[in-house]
């Protein structure tokens, strides 16, 4: 009744003359419900509410503010979903969170000891891909391994699993511990043979050899004509892991599809830690809706370039390279760098097509001349079809250009404009040898063709993204050829070739290394094919050994150069992936469509 009569008094002052008195809350409700453009209904109850509310306040005022707000949202839906939302998306960081400080503190405590268990536990981390939140206590940790020699060293699971995570990380454990694990004749013990998982760790350690280490070429033969043996007789789950491992070894695995593959493996797994797990599998679906936000933007901007009207004959592959490009750095913090790099690839291949399917010599040297010049006015010398992929480029450097300045690095812009330019006078050669016929020499084909894998020039561009540990010195060493990088490059190109020789002759294409080698050496393609797969494999030597401590540059760059080789040995593994791009359709659909069951 008082509440009543208070609500009466101010509708009485509302209806005179109240001029030159202050409204008081109760005149700011009542002109609220007569005036005001609410969502819900401002009722003489709820202004009632409010004043009890004012008037008990100091006793349960948090408790009545939240019950009284809790019933003007079931009045709206639409405010009550976004609470809703807001409610969950702050208990999944939450427990993200924890999560995550626990496996911290798995990392710093656990296994002090126990060095085995240490051991299978990093591997756990690394493998499910969430090793990057825990890089410095993944390195401490490693760090003590690698100078403490109590471990079972008879144990050849314990033996290869260490050997592997040190040479992962940069440290140069002896390939000499596997001595001990050969019989009197130098052969590796029979007896290995049942012991399953011991060998999975040996031939999965052995492909992080380096040139010279005989003994882990010999593991993997052993290792490998073993398991094509016994691999009938393995139950499911175990036949499962083999047949991944050869088809292909955890050092030559995309971290992301390494990570996809893992979760469901390690979910069977009735020794899993289930606390990593669950932040494994929260880890990745965070991550796709990240990857998902940043495609659909490139989509837009793809859209924009209407390829498929205005230069029909180019593959149209803006997802491969995003995918391409998530092989190469997927972590957040890379968010910059992986989207403006997918614009580089997808430009670079539209004019990768325009230069070997479609442009005549003349066209090609206008457009070569204008790359050269990077200046938007040289458009007006192209073709109206050249303009757009052209205007493209000059877009997207811009793009990074305002990047770079933001970061203080502007400096770096001539490096990746130059390896850009190199690609596309390396292009230009091609398209000359192809309409005159040219066969070239081995020689003067990889002195082109490394360049025109685009790898090089990936490589440097990609380092704009890296942030402050890609200094001017980090843009002078990848400029200059290092040998990581070469090898990364011979990887490319003769795994393109490999595959895609036979359909590219098809076409008039330019002469492959298969075509080169043979023409210059009189031998068969079998011959050639078995040459080039012995050295995809030296390269692989010559990248472990460059990621061996001390580096010629730090370690985070040299992984950019790292995953461009193992993005290869997904794409062109069995066949040109990227031209029959269907064979990459489930790759894509596990890391940008499907979420991990939590």
């Amino acid at each position: 009744m008082i509440l009543e009569n208070i609500i009466s008094e101010h509708r009485e002052k509302k209806a005179g003359d109240s001029k030159g008195e202050e409204d008081d809350i109760v005149t700011v409700l009542l002109n609220l419900q007569d005036h005001g453009d609410l969502e819900f209904p401002l009722t003489t109850d709820s202004i009632k509410a409010v004043m009890l509310d004012l008037i008990l306040a100091g006793s349960e005022t948090s408790s009545t503010a939240i019950e009284w707000a809790m019933s003007e949202m079931i009045k709206n839906s639409r405010v009550m979903e976004k609470a809703q939302a807001e409610t969950i998306d702050s208990s999944s960081e939450e427990r993200f969170e924890a999560l995550k400080q626990e496996v911290r503190r798995m990392l710093i405590e656990s296994g002090t000891d126990q060095p085995d268990q240490k051991l299978s536990l990093i591997d756990g981390v690394q493998r499910l891909g969430v090793g990057y939140h825990f890089k410095s206590e993944i390195e401490d940790a490693l760090k003590k391994l690698y100078h403490d020699s109590n471990y079972n060293q008879n144990d050849l699971y314990t033996v290869a699993l260490r050997f592997r995570l040190l040479r992962q990380n940069g440290f140069k454990a002896s390939s000499d511990k596997f001595e001990n694990f050969k019989d009197s004749e130098g052969k590796f013990k029979e007896s290995l043979i049942e012991d399953v998982d011991g060998m999975l760790s040996l031939y999965e350690a052995a492909h992080l050899g380096i040139r010279g280490e005989d003994i882990l070429d010999e593991a993997i033969v052993f290792t490998t004509t073993n398991f094509e043996l016994i691999l009938p007789k393995l139950s499911p789950d175990l036949a499962e892991q083999v047949s991944h491992a050869l088809n292909r070894p955890i050092r030559k695995c995309l971290a992301r599809l390494e990570a996809r593959h893992y979760i469901d493996a390690y979910t069977r797994d009735k020794s899993r830690n289930t606390t990593l797990l669950q932040f494994a599998k929260l880890d990745f679906n965070r991550l796709q809706e990240l990857h998902q936000k940043e495609l659909n933007g490139i989509t837009e901007w793809w859209k924009s370039l209407d390829v498929a009207r205005n230069m029909p004959y180019a593959r149209d592959r803006v997802v491969e390279c995003y995918f391409w490009m998530m092989g190469l750095y997927y972590e957040p913090e890379y968010s910059i760098g992986r989207s403006i790099m997918t614009k580089v690839i997808a430009t670079t291949s539209l004019l990768d097509d325009t230069y070997d399917n479609y442009a005549t010599c003349e066209e090609l040297e206008l457009l070569t001349e204008a790359i050269e010049r990077w200046d938007i006015k040289a458009k007006d010398s192209l073709p109206d079809y050249m303009k757009i992929t052209y205007c493209a480029l000059i877009d997207v450097y811009i793009e990074i250009e305002e990047h770079l300045a933001k970061e203080g690095k502007s400096y770096c812009l001539g490096y990746l404009k130059e390896a850009m330019k190199r690609v596309m006078r390396n292009y230009l050669a091609e398209a000359k040898w192809r309409d005159e016929g040219y066969i070239p020499t081995m020689e003067e084909y990889m002195k082109v063709s490394l360049v025109t894998s685009c790898y090089p020039m990936l490589a440097t561009t990609s380092f704009f993204g890296m942030g402050a540990i890609a200094t001017k010195d980090a843009f002078e060493w990848v400029s200059s050829d290092p040998k990581i990088l070469r090898a990364s490059s011979i990887v490319c190109r003769l795994m393109d070739d490999i595959v895609s020789h036979e359909f590219e002759q098809k076409r008039e294409h330019v002469a492959s290394g298969v075509e080169c080698y043979m023409k210059e050496h009189g031998v068969s393609e079998e011959v050639v094919l078995k040459l080039f797969r012995k050295q995809i494999a030296n390269a692989w030597k010559d990248i472990n050994e460059e990621c061996l401590k001390p580096t010629p540059a730090p370690m985070p760059l040299l992984e950019r150069v790292l995953n461009l080789a193992r993005c290869i040995d997904i794409i062109y593994k069995d066949d040109d992936g990227y031209t029959n791009s269907h064979i990459l359709k489930d790759h894509v659909a596990s890391l940008l469509k499907e979420p991990v069951l939590v």
